[in-house]
């Protein structure tokens, strides 16, 4: 078997594995055993995938880049094909890698201030600019818009691992490592489906392989998940907050009652 086709069968397979196992730990309970072994599922699923898309991507531009002749334009080829296949393997590893360390490291922060995160975080900004770049000088916005989404992504999450360290960034409420641990797995699920699709459309769907409505699909679908998720949990929040109120209201009155 091709080398490249032996790489494509294992990504499917990983990314299968990755795929199937993310909607464990959206559709059970928070903290559970199957939430916590089904995101531990989706993400090393993930991180392979993401692993063999970096290898893929770096085929196409440096050493195979002649594959699919039939598609004329070359340019965008190695574009979608090259840098920004690279560049989501390597966001998909980022996501995956912060999403599992802020729940490992939550009453740590300061671990993730270590070389060991911060290389992981530069090393999906240099590919973000890498994939942008090329997008500019190409002129192709889907590019553009995949790599900005990287670099705020990574920029939120740097706001949240420096926070209180910095004069103007106050600490943290001892919650908020549950947000950016639904955020990060949310945003390894946009990258990694997105970076399947490269791998999918161009054998199922050729004529339609750069057609940006369809790579927008799990970008809408990704963000949908978290508006909705954040709306819930803020939903929450306040009737827990309300509740409390009157539990301690109650409370009052009854010690007025005794006195």
């Amino acid at each position: 078997m091709h080398l490249f086709e032996a790489l494509v069968v294992l990504h499917v397979i990983a990314g299968t594995i990755g795929l199937v196992a993310f909607w464990v730990p959206i559709a059970t309970r928070k903290g559970a055993n199957y939430h916590r072994k089904g995101g531990k599922f989706a993400c090393y699923g993930f991180i392979v995938a993401g692993a063999l898309a970096v290898v893929m991507g770096l085929i196409s531009l440096f050493v195979m880049p002649d594959r699919h002749p039939e598609i004329a334009d070359r340019a965008l080829y190695q574009g979608l094909f090259g840098w920004m296949m690279l560049y989501l393997g390597v966001l998909t590893i980022g996501f995956a890698d912060y999403g599992l360390a802020v729940v490992k490291h939550a009453r740590g922060r300061a671990a993730l201030r270590k070389a060991r995160y911060q290389m992981v975080m530069a090393a999906v900004i240099a590919a973000a600019l890498a994939c942008g770049i090329y997008g500019l000088t190409i002129a192709e916005p889907l590019m553009m818009a995949v790599a900005a989404l990287g670099v705020i992504s990574m920029t939120i999450q740097q706001v949240f691992v420096w926070r209180g360290r910095l004069p103007f960034l106050g600490e943290p409420k001892p919650t908020a490592y549950i947000g950016e641990h639904f955020r990060a797995l949310v945003g390894m699920g946009i990258s990694a489906y997105t970076a399947f699709m490269s791998v999918g459309l161009i054998r199922l769907i050729p004529e339609h392989v750069f057609n940006p409505a369809i790579w927008a699909v799990p970008s809408v679908i990704g963000v949908s998940l978290i508006i909705w998720f954040t709306h819930q949990g803020k939903q929450r929040a306040k009737r827990a907050e309300h509740a409390k109120g009157i539990s301690s209201a109650k409370g009052e009155q009854s010690t007025q009652q005794v006195a």
